[in-house]
This record gives structure tokens, sequence and C-alpha cells, in this order.
């Protein structure tokens, strides 16, 4: 019999290795990515105090009109440059990227790439 692993219990653990080397607090957060099939969420997570701060995802009422005709990797860089303008309006200049035990490429990349494009430092 033929044992396949099962890439989001590997996700998991990498993710796990990340989280315990990092860590957010109010002056610098975390900004965590979840990327789901068809969507794309970012949280601005205070670990010290256990709170969101901010979040974003392609499921926002401001980004359903734009999301019309774009692909994953186009709107997930839209959904970077919202989250840098929450996160900016919250008060948070700089965070500390989580990106979820996925590989830094693709959506992930592009939610990056979108934040620091809108001013946010990574």
């Amino acid at each position: 019999m033929i044992n396949k692993k099962d890439r989001n219990v590997a996700r998991k653990k990498r993710h796990q290795r990340i989280r315990n080397k990092i860590s957010g607090t109010a002056e610098r957060p975390r900004m965590n990515i979840y990327r789901s099939l068809n969507n794309i969420y970012v949280q601005f997570i205070d670990d010290v105090a256990g709170n969101t701060l901010a979040s974003v995802s392609t499921l926002d009422k401001e980004m359903k009109g734009q999301l019309d005709d774009k692909t994953k990797s186009e709107a997930a860089k839209l959904v970077g440059e919202l989250a840098a303008k929450r996160a900016q309006s919250v008060g948070i200049k700089e965070v500390v990227f989580d990106r979820g035990g996925y590989l830094y490429t693709g959506r992930v990349a592009q939610v990056a790439e979108g934040a620091r494009e809108a001013g946010l430092k990574l």
C-alpha cells in the first residue's frame, strides 16, 4: 500500500517550527497569512495579549468589486495593499512576517509585495 503524505499536515509542522521562533508584540505584530484554495486571509496578531489587531481577506466587502477579473495572485497583491492600509490606520508601521508554513512564492509573496508597496515594513 502506498502512503501519500498529507501536504497540510506538513505545512502545519513547518508553521509550528516557524512560530517557535517568531512572535508578535503590540509595537510589531505578526502578519499571519492563511491561503485556502480560493481565498487568502491576512491577520495582524499581538501574541503577547492574544489579540487580532486587524484582518483582511478576499471575502471583504471592499474587495468584492475589484476581484471580478483578477487572478488569484493579482487578488493576493490587492489584499496585501489593503492589509497595509488597515494596519497603518490602526497604527502599525512594522510587522513580523509569518508565511504560515507556505513557501514564499506565488500568492504569499504577492501579499508581501503588495504590503511593502503600500508602505508597510516587513
